[in-house]
């Protein structure tokens, strides 16, 4: 190709020396020749063919012709303009990135699905927490794009109940009590008391019995206000039903520590709204996943689940941090490694040591 350029280059040197050597007349005859002749070429071919070498030496020589005579050429003013634009992109090349976000790295991808296989309940968001303890950000969009991708369906959709202002703006200093109960193998029906705390969601177990009373009630009451006084710990608020249970002095227990007690109306579960949904939590990821044989089994069960809840389970509430805060794992070079809580009914990943 450089030589047909070069080939043609000095033919036309020469060319040009023997016009120079013409006189004028000659000259103009010559041109008037070739612009006939150009006038034939175009009524008969439609568009001509150029070879790489044409188009440099054409585009060499445009620059000694003043515009306005670039009619005498068969090609046009943008066609030469577009040939120079075409060496430009051809001489100036830089990588550039594909438009739209970068793209997940392989690691991750791996992650994400691991979770969602090993956790068939766990929705959306519920990875997008666990991640973010791993030290890995990614968007609930990006969690669901790589589950679509990978044939994973999501989980259930959960809708959950709404929270009064009243108790969204107080939540710093309520907590709130509730009884639930659990059948074991034998049928024998335990209950169990507990107090969750409204902003942190930190859930306290306070016992388990067979019959629950009032007398009892209030003993556990008073175990709990103690260690709340050990650990210069302040409430205002104590949110409760109407169970015949929570007698008059399992109020002044709470009272004596300077706890107002509030009960809620009578068919409305929704003002006690973080018992109820952390009683459907508890049975729904850990108890109604087990047999229970005794009571010592169920408190075992109660210690080791709280635990999780209190310390490695996200929640959407907070942002999808803990309610125990605990400092985020730096991502490291190793490998993921999953604790089995409960023989395996919950699932804690963290980096390997």
């Amino acid at each position: 190709m450089a030589l047909s350029f070069l080939y043609r280059l000095v033919r036309r040197v020469f060319e040009a020396v023997r016009v120079y050597r013409l006189d004028a007349a000659a000259k103009d005859a010559e041109i008037l020749v070739l612009r006939h002749q150009l006038i034939v070429l175009r009524r008969q071919v439609v568009r001509p063919r150029f070879s790489w070498s044409d188009r440099a030496f054409i585009a060499l020589l445009a620059g000694l012709v003043p515009r306005e005579r670039w009619g005498s050429f068969l090609i046009t003013p943008e066609t030469i303009l577009g040939w120079h634009r075409s060496l430009v992109k051809k001489r100036w090349t830089y990588p550039q990135r594909q438009p739209g976000r970068p793209s997940l790295a392989n690691e991750t991808v791996e992650l994400i699905c691991r979770l969602a296989r090993d956790n068939p309940r766990w929705g959306y968001l519920r990875i997008v927490g666990e991640l973010k303890k791993l030290g890995v950000t990614v968007s609930k969009t990006s969690v669901s794009t790589v589950l679509r991708r990978h044939c994973l369906p999501p989980a259930p959709r959960r809708a959950g109940p709404t929270w009064s202002e009243f108790l969204s703006a107080q939540a710093k200093g309520i907590v709130a009590t509730d009884f639930f109960h659990v059948d074991t193998v034998l049928l024998r029906r335990h209950y169990v008391l507990f107090v969750i705390e409204l902003e942190r969601r930190v859930v306290h177990v306070l016992g388990v019995t067979t019959s629950p009373n009032g007398p009892w009630a209030t003993q556990v009451a008073r175990n709990f206000a103690a260690d709340l006084e050990d650990a210069g710990r302040r409430f205002r608020f104590l949110i409760r039903d109407r169970d015949t249970k929570f007698t008059r002095s399992f109020d002044e227990v709470f009272a004596s520590i300077g706890i107002e007690t509030i009960r809620t109306p009578v068919p409305s579960p929704r003002t006690n709204a973080y018992a109820e949904r952390f009683v459907r939590t508890v049975r729904q990821e850990c108890l109604d996943q087990l047999l229970v044989v005794s009571r010592r089994h169920l408190e075992s069960v109660l210690d080791e689940y709280v635990r999780h809840y209190n310390e490695a389970r996200p929640h959407r509430g907070l942002l999808l941090a803990q309610p125990v805060s605990r400092p985020v794992t730096a991502i490291g070079g190793g490998a993921i490694t999953r604790r089995d809580v409960l023989d395996g009914i919950v699932h804690e990943y963290d980096w390997a040591a």
